[in-house]
């Protein structure tokens, strides 16, 4: 029986499609954990070795003001949530938040600058670039409230100051 040889490109381009499938599989297997590990926190009593125990490390972590951290969990660019979870100066978990929200995107205003926006949304699933018109478009994933795959969008100049933003059906190709 004879082996199929592939040359090398071939090869490495096989490898690197097989990582990315992986990967995918395993960050939406991870997201599709996030009710459970959610459910065994709680806030007021659960420790800040109870979060990282559950979530692991954050993307980023937040200073505010009095001591507070909070904890940035992304689930982008596979999932639709990012979640925002504050550990009090008392080492407790004082809040839990999933921030991709009609009432969160509300808060995204004309001017407002590009490091208050990841605050509040998070890390984005995508970032371009529109070197033409001098504008930059971050891109969220998230559900309507009737689990539609939706897309916010928040548009910056060239000083990454927001100049518009939006949300739009997320069309998925093979649909």
């Amino acid at each position: 029986m004879n082996t199929p040889r592939w040359s090398a490109p071939a090869a490495r381009a096989l490898r690197a499609t097989g990582l990315a499938c992986t990967l995918g599989v395993l960050a939406a297997l991870l997201a599709g954990c996030d009710p459970q590990r959610i459910s065994e926190l709680e806030e007021g009593s659960s420790t800040e070795a109870d979060v990282r125990s559950r979530f692991g490390e954050p993307e980023r972590v937040w200073d505010e003001p009095g001591g507070a951290r909070t904890f940035e969990y992304n689930r982008q660019p596979a999932g639709h949530q990012n979640y925002m979870i504050t550990i009090g100066p008392d080492g407790r978990m004082s809040a839990l938040r999933q921030v991709l929200a009609p009432h969160n995107f509300e808060q995204i205003v004309p001017g407002m600058a590009m490091d208050d926006v990841r605050r509040r949304l998070g890390k984005p699933m995508k970032a371009m670039t529109y070197e033409r018109k001098g504008e930059t478009a971050w891109d969220w994933r998230w559900n309507d409230g009737g689990n539609q795959p939706m897309i916010f969008t928040v548009y910056f100049d060239g000083q990454g100051r927001v100049l518009r933003s939006g949300s739009a059906l997320e069309i998925r190709e093979g649909r």
